[in-house]
């Protein structure tokens, strides 16, 4: 499987936790178990997702702070779950470059979503990825 479409798995387990507020570690368990991975694409998963989790409120403000205009309560759970993942990936997995993440979560909206999104997606990954630059 490439990060690819391990990363699109991940973005469909966020948007399912989001959705249906169950327990995060019975949803991970229950996917693995009906799903069969290479370890590679196990351990990315399993490792954005729980640390996703983890991180949630850290990645939530983030997005709050760069969303000019939006609350966000009113970010569809689609670009959310594409923004956590993005952000998560640009916070915490240094081998993955702020540019692909964010090309990654661009594709993600314009393929779930529509090109709007990715143009939305693509202007708050933008903003937040300067912000970490400069803290870096």
């Amino acid at each position: 499987m490439s990060r690819r479409a391990a990363r699109e798995e991940a973005f469909k387990l966020l948007y399912q936790m989001d959705i249906h507020k169950e327990d995060k570690d019975e949803v991970l368990e229950t996917f693995f178990k009906e799903n069969n991975f290479e370890d590679g694409d196990k351990a990315y998963i399993q490792d954005v997702v729980t640390g996703t989790m983890k991180h949630i409120d850290e990645i939530n403000s983030l997005i709050e702070k760069n969303t000019i205009g939006w609350k966000i309560n009113r970010i569809s759970k689609v670009n959310m779950a594409i923004l956590r993942l993005a952000v998560f990936e640009m916070l915490k997995r240094g081998d993955i470059p702020m540019s692909v993440s964010i090309n990654e979560a661009v594709e993600l909206a314009k393929t779930y979503d529509n090109v709007e999104s990715g143009a939305f997606i693509n202007g708050v990954l933008g903003s937040i990825s300067k912000q970490l630059q400069v803290r870096s």
